[in-house]
């Protein structure tokens, strides 16, 4: 998600910037920070306006990695760990990271703008930038050892955390951080070939797993506690738009443990001292609700408004030669309809926002994904300025795009709700806003229902002559501050992603779209608009190469020669799979082959069929090439999460709507993958020396295309509609 807005400023690379260093004060130690471009360094030491540090030394020699990104799960804060401590020799042990503050000029996304995670950017926005802080680090201790043992500085080497000379002397770097400090920052710190990597490439451990296994207290922003604090939770209309008409909170307020009960813009919010008691107050709230803006049909009159829409022609996303001769002159045309249901998120950790506001200050303490989003939309809630607005980036329970949102609305509410608290003349106290499970399913920002109509012809010999693409589906992007960055004549880049980049060789390509209109929230879901495109697209790939009679990685072969990256993972897949060997009685496989993010996955599915018909999904064999592999382990993981939350929508996921009101409410009728679900998984991760490219999301798209392709294989049809239970096939 969010990886369009590296267009802007794509070639904003730190790798040549200048460093600042900041004294450490009595602790003693170093940090280091990046320089602003055109910021004078001298300038801004004079009035005290240094960079915040992205390395800090200590004097009890241990590490500490500065995390600009927001990790919930993915592995950002070791990923950039691993580089600090490569580029520094440091050892693992010693190495620690914390959250950055709230600060978009020290701490933004270099591909953004803005400080923000998403669109699998974390490492590739950060992979320069962090090697350069580590590099520097180790020039002013090498420097600082240099001077304090009157030899050349050419002479001490560092290995493991320890700085040493051939003449015996030796110290730690927690030793040697606070003469560092007082060193010349370096222009050009010398950085680590390829071949001297000790852990980028290789492997270096999660520096998170051993706090998340024991259950450490205050991980996560739902464990959080602050002294004298009240929970908050809010009742929100059943049907998206509405907005509260009359309340009565008598019975609410007789809940023993409520401290207030207060009316916002978009709901009604229950103060009490425990989240128990809010929970048990809110439900005997009445409340009636002002409909007149509210979304008011059902999952079925909304599909066949897309459906309609994407019937007639659209607004041009795509054009490439002539698509409608392209299918005129084609020997076979394939025509087909696919249709897309609601998705929520379902993050294990529902959404929780904490918040002290004072009443010319606020602090906030949450998952934080967009900060400088989060900062601004407080502050014109709570009528201050953003640098009065602190942000505490808490570790987050998983995200896949719930926690960025365009505009905030965790953040607004708490901001509404400590606003009126403040506004009452009560004493300023904490107030943490929990969102249960079931007001997380019915919450809505979704992943957008979408349908598709696709044409595509092949000519005799099998090559793509023309294709015509349709996608209709409520805009992500139209009225969110980014709509100005991102659509282009009315149309949403994530909307058809996946299909305007397609680098087959297709002939003529005319890719066209519709916004829906609904009151229905909608959010970026783990890979966007590549969540249904590539299903799309490559179904109908295998369905071309049946009717070219041709095998399925041998006909993306041949349209694949201009994409020599997307054409090796594919031929990776498919010999690490054994594709063209025997299967098994009663096993069938799919492949697909996909990018998304820059990066570039292949995947193989091996299916059977349970007694019952539904479909038990094997084995997944995986290719993967993201350029240089910071951290295969962890890319493993990424794909390995990516294929099984893609597997999970395919089968069974889907939020519908009664007359405006959502269906579902938790996990018994939102069914997540289960373990017996979950497939053997192989990953593959191609070496490489291109630059680094993300792996949060690209392992989501191809896994329900395999999977499809797999059951065409076996019963010569093709899924079109989601989720497969919609067939009986789970």
């Amino acid at each position: 998600m969010l990886h369009h807005l590296m267009k802007p400023i794509a070639n904003a690379a730190p790798s040549r910037r200048s460093f600042l260093k900041l004294s450490a004060g009595a602790a003693g130690g170093l940090l280091i920070g990046l320089r602003l471009p055109g910021a004078s360094g001298a300038a801004m030491a004079a009035e005290g306006e240094l960079a915040q540090p992205f390395v800090h030394i200590r004097a009890d020699n241990t590490v500490t990695v500065i995390v600009k990104h927001l990790d919930k799960g993915q592995g950002a804060a070791t990923g950039l760990a691993t580089l600090v401590a490569d580029e520094l020799d440091a050892t693992h042990e010693q190495v620690r990271v914390e959250f950055a503050p709230a600060d978009a000029e020290r701490y933004k996304n270099l591909f953004f703008g803005v400080q923000g995670t998403g669109g699998s950017t974390a490492i590739a926005n950060s992979f320069q930038q962090y090697r350069t802080a580590g590099a520097t680090a180790k020039a002013m201790l090498v420097a600082a050892a240099a001077k304090a043992w009157g030899v050349p500085a050419a002479e001490i080497a560092v290995s493991k955390g320890e700085l040493s000379h051939a003449s015996g002397r030796k110290a730690s770097f927690g030793e040697m951080a606070g003469l560092a400090a007082a060193e010349s920052l370096p222009e050009s710190p010398r950085l680590k070939t390829p071949e001297e990597w000790v852990f980028i490439g290789k492997s270096f451990p999660r520096l998170d797993t051993k706090m998340k296994t024991v259950g450490a207290p205050g991980v996560y922003g739902i464990d959080h506690k602050a002294e004298n604090m009240l929970v908050a939770v809010v009742a929100h209309p059943p049907k998206f738009g509405a907005k509260p008409k009359t309340v009565d909170a008598a019975a609410a307020r007789e809940v023993p443990g409520v401290v207030d009960v207060l009316t916002l813009p978009a709901g009604v919010a229950v103060l009490a001292d425990k989240t128990w008691p809010a929970i048990r107050a809110r439900e005997l709230l009445e409340i009636t609700w002002d409909e007149t803006e509210a979304e008011t049909r059902g999952s079925e009159e909304m599909l066949a408004e897309l459906q309609a829409m994407a019937a007639r022609p659209g607004l041009k996303a795509h054009v490439h030669g002539d698509a409608e001769a392209g299918l005129a002159g084609a020997a076979t045309v394939i025509e087909a309809e696919y249709s897309f249901p609601f998705l929520a998120h379902a993050p294990m950790e529902p959404l929780d926002v904490t918040i002290l506001f004072d009443g010319g200050t606020a602090e906030f303490w949450t998952g934080s994904q967009l900060q400088t989003v989060d900062q601004n939309v407080a502050a014109a809630v709570l009528g201050i300025t953003p640098d009065k607005v602190a942000i505490n980036t808490l570790w987050a329970g998983g995200s896949f795009g719930r926690r960025a949102q365009p505009d905030s609305h965790p953040i607004d509410e708490a901001a509404h709700i400590a606003k009126a608290w403040a506004g009452a003349g009560n004493t300023p106290r904490p107030i943490k806003v929990v969102w249960t499970r079931e007001d997380d399913i019915k919450g809505g920002y979704y992943r957008p229902m979408v349908a598709h109509k696709v044409r595509a012809g092949i000519d005799a010999e099998g090559n793509i002559t023309g294709w015509q693409h349709r996608v209709a589906s409520k805009s992500i992007l139209i009225g969110s501050p980014f709509e100005a960055f991102l659509v282009k004549d009315g149309v949403d880049e994530t909307t058809a992603e996946g299909i305007t980049d397609m680098t087959y060789a297709a002939g003529a390509i005319d890719v066209e779209v519709h916004n829906a209109q609904t009151a229905v929230p909608v959010l970026w879901w783990r890979s966007v608009g590549h969540t249904h495109t590539a299903y799309v697209v490559e179904t109908m790939i295998d369905r071309l190469a049946k009717a070219a009679g041709k095998d399925p990685v041998a006909f993306r072969e041949g349209l694949l020669k201009d994409d020599p990256r997307k054409l090796g993972v594919l031929r990776l897949a498919a010999e690490k799979a054994g594709w063209n060997d025997p299967l098994p009685e009663g096993r069938h496989r799919g492949v697909a082959v996909h990018k998304s993010f820059n990066t570039y996955v292949a995947e193989v599915a091996e299916i059977s069929f349970r007694d019952d018909g539904t479909v038990k999904v094997e084995k997944v064999t995986c290719a993967v090439d993201c350029g240089v592999p910071v951290n295969p382990d962890n890319i493993r993981a990424q794909m390995e999460g990516g294929i099984g939350y893609g597997l999970g929508a395919i089968l069974r996921n889907e939020i519908t709507m009664t007359d405006g009101e959502v269906d579902q409410s938790n996990f018994d009728a939102y069914l997540p993958l289960r373990i017996s679900d979950m497939p053997q998984i192989e990953v593959h991760v191609v070496p490489s020396t291109e630059a680094p490219t993300g792996a949060g999301e690209p392992g989501t798209p191809p896994i329900g295309p395999a999977v499809a392709n797999a059951i065409a294989a076996a019963k010569g049809e093709w899924i079109t509609a989601l989720p497969l239970s919609k067939q009986g096939l789970a």
